[in-house]
């Protein structure tokens, strides 16, 4: 790799080139501790919601889908308004507020008496957080524009790393120190992830307005140039897929660890299988990213997410049919592969098509898309269990991701370029 790829070029003058990849490996190690310190909690919420005195496996299964979705929700509006800051103010700094609101919230988890103290946390996360997209926009807007997928691939690797590592670690930790303290592990997580950004992630940025400005283009015209991007059919679709795949994703996510008690009633400590059915979705991801992410830079990401989201939809269809846990790992891991080319693909292509001046808002959008997504899904796959059973969400999930392909296809036979 030649010095000028290997380094950012200099946002203000007089101030030396950083190594990207330096960025971009701290970036990922960075993610990979936030995932972690975020999904600890998965495989034993549900479980934790009960100690807290909801008894039943129905009402278990509602409240842990109104806590995910209470902060998908807030995060759906919130995403949008800090992708603007970033813009203005800098990718950096939203990214440490994302991290270290998050270890406060998290850590605080751990002293919750009633299941209404863990949905404020939740509320108070969804509004502060955000570390994924804060993440995202700052790795593209400051590597080559020939490498996102390769330098995209390598964020979602470490964010599917973690989610892998996260489930499983959660539901051990529960079940020997408990799941109070394993709140604690979380936050000291997203505390070390904080760390990192702070003392090896450096950005020189210059505001979305001051590079219009330089180029000689009107707020009227950086106004019409958002809204032509917005509008147009790639962005639409882009937009649409994230929203339906993290729809899809959640609906299930809460009803997993109770899924898993119903698939093997004679295990003593069904935290920890749990655990291990959700973190392999997040190994196999891991594996697949990277290789995706070279692959869409080299033959183009259109074809990968459309492939992907189709994989993706016949793998879910029959997880409403399995008999014992460790069938639904296999599909889980098998769908993993899938997901580690999707969603890569998909925010590679959001880049390529919009201007890196304007990312922060760009991907503030499609994470509120996503976390819209995020709300409705744990509501939607929480009550369809609740009245037709924990298979049910399973096959609305498959019918789902099929019927995405239509857009999708539409949207590849649109004339664009992608570079």
């Amino acid at each position: 790799m030649d010095e000028v790829e290997s380094t950012i070029p200099s946002g203000r003058a007089g101030q030396p080139a950083i190594p990207w990849r330096r960025n971009l490996y701290a970036i990922a190690a960075a993610q990979f501790l936030a995932i972690v310190g975020f999904s600890l909690r998965a495989p034993f919420l549900p479980f934790f919601i009960g100690d807290l005195g909801v008894t039943s496996a129905q009402d278990q299964a509602l409240w842990s889908g109104v806590i995910n979705a209470a902060g998908a929700g807030v995060m759906a509006i919130s995403a949008p308004l800090w992708g603007v800051v970033a813009d203005r103010r800098g990718r950096r700094p939203m990214l440490l507020r994302a991290m270290f609101a998050s270890m406060a919230t998290v850590s605080l988890m751990a002293f919750a008496t009633q299941p209404w103290n863990l949905l404020v946390l939740r509320l108070v996360e969804g509004a502060l957080s955000g570390t994924v997209t804060a993440a995202m926009t700052l790795v593209a807007t400051t590597s080559p524009k020939a490498r996102l997928g390769f330098t995209l691939g390598i964020v979602q690797t470490a964010i599917f790393a973690g989610a892998s590592l996260g489930p499983l670690a959660g539901g051990l930790l529960a079940g020997s120190i408990g799941p109070r303290p394993t709140f604690l592990v979380a936050g000291g997580c997203l505390a070390a992830a904080g760390l990192i950004v702070l003392f090896l992630v450096r950005e020189q940025f210059v505001p979305a307005a001051r590079v219009a400005v330089n180029a000689g283009i009107s707020r009227v015209g950086r106004v019409r140039g958002a809204v032509a991007v917005l509008v147009g059919g790639a962005m639409l679709t882009l937009v649409l897929v994230l929203f339906v795949v993290r729809t899809a994703s959640m609906a299930v996510q809460p009803i997993i660890p109770l899924f898993v008690a119903e698939l093997e009633p004679n295990i003593a400590d069904p935290s920890a299988l749990a655990g291990l059915v959700m973190g392999v979705l997040g190994f196999t991801s891991a594996a697949a990213a990277v290789v995706f992410g070279r692959l869409g830079d080299r033959r183009g990401h259109w074809p990968i997410l459309l492939g992907c989201i189709v994989a993706a939809g016949l793998l879910y269809l029959p997880m409403a049919f399995v008999q014992n846990a460790w069938q639904l790992a296999v599909l889980q891991g098998l769908f993993g592969v899938t997901a580690g080319g999707l969603i890569p693909s998909a925010n590679a292509l959001i880049a390529s098509v919009t201007a890196p001046e304007r990312r922060g808002a760009m991907y503030g959008l499609t994470a509120g898309a996503g976390s819209l997504g995020g709300f409705v899904g744990p509501l939607a796959g929480a009550a369809i269990a609740a009245i037709s059973g924990f298979r049910a969400p399973f096959l609305l999930v498959g019918l789902m991701l099929l019927l995405l392909t239509l857009p999708v296809v539409r949207a590849m036979r649109e004339p664009r370029p992608e570079s």
